[in-house]
C-alpha cells in the first residue's frame, strides 16, 4: 500500500468550500507530484424547464465553468503543479464525480467542499459529498471551511 497519491480530482463549483477543497488539492498535488484534474459538472437536469425561456443557457453554464476551472488551472501551474487537466460536463455531480469522471481519470484522490452550491439538493436529496464518499471506488478528503472546522485557512497551518 502506498501512501503517495498520483492523480488528485477535485470538484470545483464557485463555492467558497469548493475553494478551499482546491488550495488543499494543490497543496497535495504539489507534495506528491501528482497530476491534477479540476472538474465541474454542470447539473442538466433544470435546464428542460429553463430551455423553453433561454436555449442558451446549457452552452452559457459551460462557458462559466469552463472559465472558472481555467482560472484555476493557471494558478495551480503558477504555483508549481506540473499537470493540471480541466473536465467540465453535463451529468448528475452525485454518480458523475465518482462513478465516471475518477475511474476515466484513474483518480486516487477526491478532493470536495462539505457543502457547495446545491444548499436546496442537500436538504431534499442528501449532500453531494456524501454521495461521492459513499460511491467512490478510492480515497476521498472532504475539506470543511474556517467556520464549519474552527481552522486556519489552507497553507496557513
Amino acid at each position: 500500500m502506498t501512501l503517495k497519491y498520483s492523480h488528485i480530482l477535485v470538484a470545483l463549483d464557485g463555492s467558497r468550500q469548493a475553494e478551499w477543497a482546491y488550495k488543499k488539492a494543490v497543496g497535495i498535488a504539489l507534495r506528491n507530484n501528482a497530476v491534477l484534474n479540476l472538474v465541474n459538472i454542470i447539473d442538466n437536469r433544470s435546464f428542460g424547464m429553463v430551455e423553453a425561456y433561454d436555449k442558451n443557457s446549457a452552452k452559457r453554464a459551460k462557458i462559466e465553468a469552463r472559465d472558472l476551472l481555467e482560472k484555476h488551472k493557471q494558478e495551480a501551474e503558477a504555483a508549481g503543479v506540473e499537470t493540471v487537466n480541466v473536465i467540465v460536463e453535463y451529468g448528475v455531480v452525485k454518480s458523475v464525480i465518482p462513478k465516471e469522471i475518477a475511474e476515466r481519470t484513474g483518480a486516487d484522490l477526491i478532493i470536495c467542499g462539505a457543502t457547495g452550491l446545491t444548499g436546496a439538493e442537500r436538504i431534499i436529496m442528501g449532500s453531494i459529498s456524501q454521495s461521492i464518499v459513499r460511491h467512490a471506488k478510492c480515497d476521498v478528503l472532504v475539506v470543511r471551511t474556517e467556520d464549519e472546522a474552527g481552522m486556519e485557512e489552507p497553507g496557513n497551518e
